[in-house]
């Protein structure tokens, strides 16, 4: 089994000190808006990835007057356990060690310790841009294949210097050369990553679907359609026939970070049509097929993080949910309620051990 067995948090957040052990595989943490809940989940997170799951910079999980912070962990793999530290120096310098060794680069750490996420405001991936499915496969899949993480991370800094260049030139003279040269770099990039999303995401969108089935029990299914800007055989030449258009517009309007995922039902958008409760269970489902995923890939489930995932949520719907991923689900589960009879109620239903951690 794989889990997380305590975590030391210093002057992350609004924490400034505090000791965490998780003694049972579920763990409920209850706590008013504010009391840390969620940070408490993200710092299991931060641990795992080595950022944070909300925000984009380090320096917003500092405790506020406070220079760094510090986590540290246990987890529990294959019956060893390893330490994993974490440290935002006061110079802004962040250290990960793991099992007492230094780890650069962080990258390396990616999927190592293998964790899903569900918060309230990930309703987002299914009803907001592009951006937020691209971000969630391409999370995904840096933990399964560490040669898609590489390219990937080749791939954004190519597109941010071409980017660069085309801003700065700002519709003058841009040197063809150069152009090429970050094309060529592009489509090397590009090609290797829109073969991989390709033929992951045949099986993981039926993955969905199944899941979507289980949690709503609604005759009505969602269809999901990967929607690449371009094709393997097509992505140089269509580079080069964009440029005189990105020369104009200064970014780059051709390549897999244009992709998306489109969602519909009865062949219309999804996000106008689906109701709240369809929504949310298509949510669950996205989240719990990157879960079975994982699950396959390394051969034991990963932590399940769940925040909030009482509110909003009908009775049915909830019970449901409850079931796969306490009952069917053999891994741990740390969940956050702000209310302390709903979630014991919850899960005294389901008859298995748990701990209620209140804050």
């Amino acid at each position: 089994m794989f889990k997380i067995n305590h975590i030391n948090l210093t002057q992350f957040r609004n924490t400034h000190s505090a000791a965490f052990s998780f003694e049972n595989r579920i763990t409920a943490i209850c706590g008013l808006n504010g009391t840390g809940k969620t940070n408490l989940l993200d710092a299991v997170y931060y641990l795992c990835f080595t950022k944070s799951y909300f925000n984009k910079t380090d320096s917003s999980a500092v405790e506020k007057g406070s220079s760094g912070f510090s986590l540290h962990g246990s987890f529990t793999v294959s019956d060893n356990s390893i330490p994993v530290s974490l440290f935002l120096r006061e110079n802004g310098k962040k250290e990960l060690l793991v099992d007492k060794e230094p780890i650069s680069p962080f990258s390396s750490h990616i999927g190592k310790f293998p964790v899903v996420f569900i918060a309230p405001d990930d309703v987002i991936l299914v009803t907001g841009g592009s951006e937020e499915r691209r971000k969630f496969i391409d999370t995904l899949l840096c933990q399964l294949d560490h040669d898609y993480l590489l390219q990937l991370i080749r791939y954004n800094k190519f597109l941010q210097d071409r980017n660069r260049y085309l801003k700065n030139v700002a519709g003058n003279f841009a040197d063809p050369i150069l152009l090429d040269s970050f094309d060529e770099q592009l489509v090397q990039s590009g090609i290797f990553l829109l073969n991989k999303r390709i033929a992951f995401l045949e099986g993981f969108i039926q993955s969905v679907i199944d899941s979507f089935g289980f949690i709503a029990a609604d005759k009505e299914k969602p269809e999901l359609v990967y929607m690449p800007s371009t094709t393997v055989e097509a992505y140089a030449r269509n580079m080069h026939n964009a440029r005189q258009k990105d020369i104009i517009l200064q970014r780059t309007s051709v390549g897999i970070h244009r992709d998306d995922i489109e969602i519909f039902m009865n062949e219309m958008p999804f996000k106008q049509v689906a109701s709240q409760g369809q929504k949310k269970s298509l949510l669950f489902a996205m989240k719990l097929a990157a879960f079975n995923t994982l699950k396959l890939h390394f051969g034991y489930e990963p932590i399940l993080l769940l925040d909030d995932i009482f509110e909003k949520l009908d009775q049915e719907r909830l019970r449901r949910l409850l079931d796969w991923v306490c009952i069917r689900n053999k891994g741990q589960v740390i969940l956050t309620d702000t209310h302390h009879e709903r979630v014991n109620d919850a899960l005294t239903y389901i008859s298995l051990p748990f701990q209620l951690i209140n804050l």
